[in-house]
């Protein structure tokens, strides 16, 4: 069957479409699931473009790709699924060690270790190919209703784990949010704005896009404002780095009681932090890969965060019960926004796009189909 693979080269990897062999017979907790389309992320872009990629020990390639959506194919008879449902599939392993407390409470995305792995990012492959072999403790069953945007689980599921851990936090004071900012408009800052717009909260979204792209129309689409960064800091600020947030908020009079960082640039999470309300939270979605250094008023951010008890969480991989979650918040969303979800779905591609693919040219979001739903 054709794949999508990462491949050990002579100087460095390189992301290639080839032969591998079909996954062979399952067992009886087991399921079959014939790959319908993945979503491809900024993980995606990385292993693409930079050829960032941890492959299997000993391994010479590793297929791609760890946004699902696909079909049971063959249903083992423990597995409590059958043919034909639509279903998508956990991303991350448990590390397997004893002393890691989490992983062996079915939380590997609490892993504590680091020596998990990631379906198609760590050292397993991922779903970049026609079929796929899984445990069916980790795959999760997709109502036919959303099977249309059904490979934005993943991605939702990041947001609802960020969601769980506000809410827990936030059981430590009377707080009702009013006021959202989400740095970032790709496809992550525009699940995070519909969620938060399906919830009622007024939504301010700030990114480097053009106010006339597809991002900014989409959210302006579900009720949330837009507003362009500038290219450059003010004066005084925590650093030169591109947008200006402190001052764009004082300009706008905008102090949020939650920020979503969703765009990956680490500056905005600590400008981000002088920002929120007392009792806010900020929650950082967006991973960098890079080694930006900062000057940064260390002095004034603690005593932002300590005298007005703010709190700063991360989201980056979720579990069961937050993809769960995030298909109902999906269903949600589609009901209040009416197609928002597969207008997010831009570019749709092919196996053999995906080596060459400058992902600077996506509008919003590439998905690659690999076969039809209806057949």
């Amino acid at each position: 069957m054709k794949a999508v693979v990462i491949r050990n080269g002579t100087d460095r990897q390189y992301v290639t479409v080839t032969d591998i062999p079909k996954p062979g017979p399952i067992g009886p907790e087991e399921v079959m699931i014939r790959v319908l389309s993945v979503g491809l992320d900024g993980t995606d872009r990385e292993i693409v473009m930079d050829r960032y990629g941890v492959l299997p020990e000993k391994a010479e390639q590793m297929v791609i790709g760890h946004e699902l959506l696909g079909t049971v194919e063959q249903a083992g008879a423990a597995s409590g699924f059958e043919a034909g449902q639509f279903v998508t599939v956990l991303v991350r392993r448990p590390c397997g060690s004893s002393a890691c407390l989490p992983c062996r409470h079915g939380q590997q995305d609490y892993c504590r270790t680091g020596l998990y792995t990631e379906r198609g990012i760590r050292a397993a492959d991922g779903f970049l190919c026609e079929y796929v072999s899984e445990l069916a403790q980790y795959v999760v069953p997709i109502p036919q209703a959303c099977a249309s945007y059904g490979v934005l689980v993943e991605p939702q599921s990041i947001v609802e784990k960020a969601w769980s851990q506000i809410a827990c936090i936030q059981r430590r004071v009377a707080w009702e949010p009013g006021t959202v900012l989400i740095t970032g408009s790709g496809p992550l800052g525009i699940l995070t704005a519909l969620t938060c717009r399906s919830m009622g909260l007024e939504t301010h979204v700030w990114s480097k896009s053009g106010r006339d792209s597809a991002n900014a129309r989409l959210i302006r689409r579900c009720g949330a404002f837009y507003h362009e960064a500038r290219e450059s800091a003010q004066p005084g600020e925590v650093e030169p780095f591109a947008g200006g947030l402190n001052a764009f908020a004082v300009e706008q009079g905008i102090r949020p009681d939650m920020i979503w960082e969703c765009s990956g640039h680490t500056p905005l999470a600590f400008e981000s932090m002088k920002l929120l309300a007392p009792n806010g939270v900020l929650a950082i979605l967006g991973v960098a890969s890079g080694d930006t250094r900062l000057n940064i008023p260390s002095d004034a951010l603690n005593q932002e965060i300590v005298l007005n008890n703010k709190c700063i969480v991360g989201s980056v991989n979720a579990s069961r019960a937050d993809f769960e979650t995030g298909i109902g918040r999906l269903q949600t969303i589609e009901a209040q926004f009416p197609g928002m979800l597969t207008a997010l779905l831009t570019d749709r591609l092919t196996m053999e796009q995906v080596p060459g693919l400058d992902f600077t040219g996506i509008a919003v979001k590439a998905v690659v189909d690999l076969a039809s739903m209806e057949t």
